[in-house]
């Protein structure tokens, strides 16, 4: 049903995925719960690494295309060079097809990167929905709500209780839905279990206040939800700002370094990502490349604060997700730079240049003619640079001749032989300079 956080994503592309991840996320919650270790936090963890292997093979790719475009760049940027400053149509097309010729030397595009990340998006998205709304994809933990749910639903006044909680405004639509006022019990339910997901310590325990009747139920299912929440002393459904403050004014300082470990931890690790990756070169001659390297490198500073500005505010869950795929890649990032080092990049090349022509030749286009438009000589590109002159009209070539006979005819008389001998003396001192 649309609109329902707790109902599993339907929208286009990212809800059958988030579905499928949902059902890799009952799975493992399902294994540790029978061998007596039923914790989000452990889950979480196993579930960021089964994923990440999964996607191994795309971030092999896309390691392997970083490392041959840090190879390929020399070759780039100098035909980029080559070619600056030339505007001209000639030069244009043998600038393109030196450039298309460099790509298929190495097998790559330039738009490799892009559908690699296109690719992994709505798996990391998809990912991110299965653990923020993990009630919805795990039967046992949506079953710890109830019979808490089914009771308060039944308290006058409870509906407008819990819309008073912090995080209830985010939820409104749902309480304004037809399918809410009018009682649709599946709705209803799914809509107090949004909001009593995300509800803080404190206003659990305002329901005790609010209805004495429930103080068994509230505490039967806090107690449930603190054996799965709990990871290492942490709530990992409370986010560490949250946790930070009730610490403080608790006195307890033990639990304000653990509100902010996983903040730190995010940062920390994400910088890690960052040094791992493969780095390319900023030295272009290309000003434009140049720019957008140095918009990639603030990005990557910048990357670490964020990472731990989000882990800070959002719940501790989403954090140790982020701090574990963190993980994760920076050990991937190492066994793939160690497994590409060990390749024979040459080699590799070879292969994919032999691929291009084939693949060249059965799309009806022959590797000789983009060869030579490839090892178009320079100085023929140059001179057609050169500026054509404009053809004249006659009326302009007449008025040529009328000024340059008056300019001959200086000091003699027009028409004279000596008129028309000052004419060649001038002609042949000018083409003798």
């Amino acid at each position: 049903m649309p609109g329902i956080l707790l109902t599993q994503d339907s929208t286009f592309i990212i809800g059958p995925i988030t579905k499928l991840l949902g059902y890799v996320m009952e799975g493992i919650f399902f294994v540790i719960d029978k061998i007596g270790i039923p914790n989000i936090g452990l889950a979480i963890i196993l579930f960021t690494i089964v994923m990440y292997l999964l996607m191994m093979p795309l971030t092999i790719k896309q390691q392997k295309y970083s490392k041959l475009s840090a190879k390929m760049n020399p070759e780039l940027q100098a035909i980029q060079a080559k070619y600056k400053n030339k505007k001209d149509n000639d030069s244009m097309m043998a600038m393109q097809a030196e450039t298309q010729a460099l790509y298929a030397k190495y097998g790559v595009s330039p738009t490799g990167s892009c559908v690699q990340l296109l690719i992994q998006l709505p798996i990391m998205w998809a990912l991110y929905r299965v653990i923020y709304n993990m009630p919805a994809y795990v039967s046992s933990i949506k079953n710890t709500f109830f019979p808490l749910v089914d009771n308060l639903i039944k308290q006058a006044g409870s509906s407008e209780f819990i819309q008073s909680f912090t995080n209830a405004g985010m939820f409104a639509k749902q309480f304004e839905n037809e399918s809410f006022t009018s009682g649709v019990t599946t709705y209803v339910q799914n809509t107090f279990i949004d909001v009593l997901n995300r509800a803080s310590t404190a206003e659990w325990l305002s329901i005790k206040d609010k209805f004495p009747a429930l103080s068994a139920d509230v505490d039967n299912t806090l107690s449930l939800l603190d054996r799965y929440n709990n990871f290492i002393g942490l709530n990992i459904a409370n986010s560490p700002s949250f946790t930070l403050k009730e610490a403080l004014s608790a006195g307890a300082y033990g639990m304000v370094i653990a509100a902010l470990a996983i903040p730190v931890l995010a940062a920390v690790t994400q910088w890690l990502n960052v040094k791992l990756m493969p780095q390319q070169n900023t030295n272009s001659d290309n000003e434009q490349q140049n720019t957008m390297m140095q918009s990639m490198k603030m990005m990557n500073m910048m990357m670490p604060i964020m990472s731990a500005f989000f882990c800070y505010t959002l719940p501790a869950g989403v954090g140790l997700y982020w701090v574990a795929g963190a993980v994760v890649r920076s050990i991937q990032q190492i066994v793939i730079n160690k497994h590409i080092d060990k390749m024979d990049l040459d080699e590799v090349i070879r292969k994919n240049s032999d691929k291009a022509k084939k693949k060249m030749e059965k799309a009806g286009v022959r590797a000789e003619k983009l060869n030579a438009y490839a090892n178009m000589n320079t100085r023929n590109v140059s001179a057609s640079n050169k500026p054509s002159r404009p053809s004249m009209t006659q009326e302009e070539k007449d008025e040529a001749v009328r000024k340059s006979t008056e300019y001959y005819s200086k000091n003699a008389k027009p028409g004279s032989i000596a008129a028309k001998a000052n004419m060649v003396k001038q002609y042949n001192e000018k083409n003798n300079k």
